[in-house]
């Protein structure tokens, strides 16, 4: 799975305390039974951890791939979850200027 996020910006209508989230599964990942079944485990895995660890005021899209949403071990999945939302919220390093 994909993870992407950003912070809502200020001008775009909002509930500042809403974590929002979309799905998306391309025909790649297999037939409509194979998509629906691959978003459902996402549904499942964001229910299970993004309340503990989203931050408010964030969209996230997660984006299923071929063989490794529908496959993986929910368990794995949830890891996977846990730590690509932690790496969107790392800080991140400052170069220094050359």
């Amino acid at each position: 799975m994909i993870v992407q996020g950003r912070p809502r910006r200020a001008g775009e209508p909002h509930d500042a305390a809403l974590v929002r989230v979309g799905y998306t599964c391309s025909k790649k990942v297999g037939n409509a039974v194979a998509r629906n079944r691959a978003k459902r485990r996402l549904r499942a895995a964001v229910a299970a951890t993004l309340p503990h660890i989203g931050k408010p005021g964030w969209d996230y899209v997660l984006i299923g791939r071929n063989g490794a949403t529908a496959d993986r071990p929910f368990t794995e999945l949830l890891s996977d979850l846990e730590n690509a939302v932690a790496r969107l919220h790392a800080p991140k390093p400052h170069k220094a200027p050359a």
